[in-house]
């Protein structure tokens, strides 16, 4: 949450030539609801079905730059669609630089809280170690703008 994956995932697909799908953006467009909504209405649980719907589509097209929500990787079957069917980058945020990008952030169910940086904290002790299992790269994005970080992703692939 706030690493930057919708604006580098966006970037990277454009300097690459590939087409970019954004998870969240796919289901709030299906739907026609935005995933505040989503978590309203049905919850976590329902929302994580719809991701996992999704996930399993986007998956199998062929080139393209898919950027997840925060919390896809807690899904078995996500983590397994996304390590078999392409390459995982890990866009790694300091807790610091997390709460200030998404301070102004209305939009996001699970900061909805007044305890919002106990919340990332939580967050990031149950997900990094998935982030890192799963990840064929990793970048940093803080102090970073955009370009910087997709160029070391456009690097590490070979395909400048």
């Amino acid at each position: 949450m706030g690493a930057g994956k919708s604006s580098v995932g966006r970037y990277l697909a454009g300097r690459l030539n590939l087409d970019f799908y954004d998870t969240d953006e796919e289901i709030e467009k299906r739907t026609g609801v935005d995933i505040g909504w989503i978590f309203d209405v049905e919850g976590e649980e329902g929302f994580r079905r719809r991701e996992e719907a999704v996930v399993s589509e986007l998956v199998t097209l062929p080139g393209i730059v898919l950027a997840t929500g925060g919390g896809t990787i807690l899904s078995p079957l996500c983590r397994s669609l996304l390590a078999s069917h392409g390459i995982v980058i890990y866009l790694e945020v300091s807790l610091a630089y997390q709460k200030d990008r998404t301070v102004n952030d209305a939009r996001r169910p699970a900061l909805r809280v007044s305890n919002r940086e106990e919340v990332l904290q939580q967050l990031w002790r149950e997900r990094e170690p998935i982030y890192s299992e799963l990840a064929d790269f990793r970048v940093t994005t803080d102090r970073r703008n955009v370009r910087a970080v997709a160029d070391d992703i456009i690097n590490w692939l070979g395909t400048d």
